[in-house]
């Protein structure tokens, strides 16, 4: 008997049976005296009349009504009057159906939340009533919300436990009331003379789909969700977007890691639409003869704990491939609006190579005249012209027009100048004039560090019969004529910017290289250091006709 009146807890050896000891239990049902234990207090909640015992209501006091009687007592002691006669019965204009809940609250039993609807009610009244440990028992529960038309219990501690980047997000910013702290409610609401509490919306999303919420909860708490198809993603992203799951959205991004032991590091592959700023970092790998090379690296912010080398991709069709004669020079297009992606790419790069920014604010361009609405090109930032270098590594994969290449395919793709006026076609019915016919000829270099991207025609041009010999040009092969006589009415095809060949590149996977530039721009003070594209991966096509071929029809 001695130990059940001590402050230790006893444990049963055996079976590991916690025992609540006497005097915990004594303060766990302990009821202050606030109001006489023994006596009943009427309340009426609208046209519904409770009667409760002073021990029901000093259970969770101070409150609106120990307050009230606790003034009815004082008056009639006070006066002399007997309280039984004295006390009067309280009148509140609020729901009896909440208040049958708050009342077994009262009486000591458990009261949870069946809904959103009953979570606010039970929420404002508690509020409305200053019940301390109603409220401080609801701020524990689980947040009750609708989305689209389906109930959902979210967890209080799931956003925090499910990993960095889940907070804050949608719910504690949009339905901050639910998350605050209880002293923090309503603020600048001025309680004295208020007759009702301020109306509480349950919390809804109707816009939502519910089972897609269901997966992205059962994620938040730590479970694999098998992803389907690149639809289900999709729609498991726009979510994720929605509610500011960052972390959870960085997790969900196509991506791809490993270790290359080709290589001899990690390397993560990701659509350009999804870098995001604060993941870029570059590691510099100086090399003889050029201590500024490095490599951009990548960590998905929330997610990875270190940096991979990044492998980059760009689809949609958004790059074309500029060759020069004999592949000595390669050059990046970009369309739409991935040149402007790239371009902030390069501009995000040159901050964490600390190079001053070159990209013109919009004011002085709109003052200039022009071009302010225009987006911003890899030319505008440190690392790059307009056509970004690219290097065709020997150890890249590249199909074009479906068929694999390498670089020794240079000597059957690439052609010589031809003579002024000269035309020859490529596919039946499409012309393909030589650079020569309306430029007077690419400027040609001995190393590509000494290519001449410029149009303008180069100094001289030598008769047809005046050809130097097969010996002297590089790639005296000729395109053959298929269709001497084309049809009328087609127009062109433009002429590549360095004299050869044009690729649309479908989709490309590139390794980002940082290294000294071969010719450094004297107009950019931070152009001693560029930015070049490394080919790793890429499925071209050579022509409008060879895109044409891989068309398909609408519905089959």
């Amino acid at each position: 008997m001695a130990s059940l009146k001590g402050d230790v807890t006893a444990r049963n050896g055996e079976h590991g049976v916690s025992v609540i000891s006497a005097s915990s239990h004594q303060r766990i049902v302990h009821i202050p005296n606030i109001l006489p234990h023994e006596r009943v207090f009427p309340i009426q909640i609208g046209s519904e009349l409770f009667k409760l015992s002073g021990a029901s209501l000093s259970s969770d006091a101070p409150s609106y009504f120990s307050q009230y009687f606790l003034c009815q007592l004082k008056q009639a002691a006070d006066a002399g009057q007997d309280p039984s006669t004295a006390i009067r019965t309280l009148y509140i204009d609020r729901d009896p159906v909440t208040f049958k809940d708050i009342s077994l609250h009262l009486q000591g039993y458990h009261v949870r939340p069946r809904d959103p609807t009953h979570l606010v009610r039970l929420f404002a009244d508690a509020q409305f009533y200053s019940l301390p440990k109603l409220m401080s028992q609801l701020y524990e529960e689980p947040i009750h919300i609708t989305i689209g038309s389906t109930p959902f219990q979210i967890p209080r501690d799931i956003f925090s436990l499910s990993g960095p980047g889940n907070t804050p997000n949608f719910f504690t910013l949009g339905f901050a009331i639910f998350f605050n702290n209880p002293k923090d409610l309503f603020p600048g609401l001025d309680k004295e003379g208020l007759i009702r509490p301020p109306s509480i919306v349950a919390p809804n999303v109707p816009n939502r789909s519910p089972e897609v919420f269901q997966e992205i909860l059962h994620m938040l708490r730590g479970y694999p969700v098998k992803i389907r198809d690149e639809r289900h993603r999709q729609e498991l992203l726009r979510d994720c977007r929605y509610f500011n799951f960052k972390g959870l959205e960085q997790r969900l991004i196509p991506h791809e890691k490993g270790f290359n032991q080709a290589r001899g590091r990690e390397e993560i592959v990701l659509g350009l639409r999804d870098i995001m700023k604060s993941g870029i970092s570059v590691a510099n790998e100086p090399v003889e003869g050029d201590p500024l090379a490095g490599w951009v690296n990548y960590a998905r912010p929330y997610v990875d704990d270190k940096a991979m080398e990044l492998v980059l991709e760009i689809g949609e069709e958004g790059t074309r491939l500029h060759i020069g004669p004999g592949g000595k020079e390669v050059r990046a297009e970009f369309f739409t609006d991935i040149k402007a992606k790239v371009a902030k790419l390069f501009e995000v790069i040159a901050t964490k190579l600390n190079l001053p920014s070159s990209t013109q604010p919009s004011g002085l361009l709109l003052a200039k005249g022009g071009r302010g609405s225009e987006p911003p090109t890899p030319g505008e930032t440190p690392l790059s012209e307009d056509l970004v270098r690219v290097i065709l590594d020997p150890a890249a994969s590249i199909t074009l027009d479906g068929q694999p290449w390498t670089a020794d395919n240079f000597d059957q793709t690439a052609h010589p100048p031809l003579p002024a006026h000269d035309t020859t076609y490529d596919t039946p019915g499409t012309i393909i004039p030589s650079a020569s016919s309306s430029s007077g000829g690419p400027s040609t270099a001995e190393t590509p560090a000494s290519i001449n991207l410029s149009t303008n025609p180069s100094p001289s041009h030598q008769p047809n019969h005046q050809r130097s010999s097969p010996a002297e040009t590089p790639n005296p092969r000729k395109r053959r004529r298929l269709d001497s006589h084309p049809p009328n009415g087609l127009t062109t095809v433009p002429a590549s910017p360095l004299g050869g060949e044009e690729w649309i590149v479908k989709t490309g996977q590139w390794r980002l290289r940082i290294q000294s530039s071969p010719n450094p721009n004297p107009a950019k003070a931070s152009s001693v250091v560029e930015c070049c594209l490394v080919a790793v991966k890429l499925d071209a096509l050579s022509s409008e006709r060879r895109r044409n071929e891989r068309r398909g029809f609408l519905g089959g």
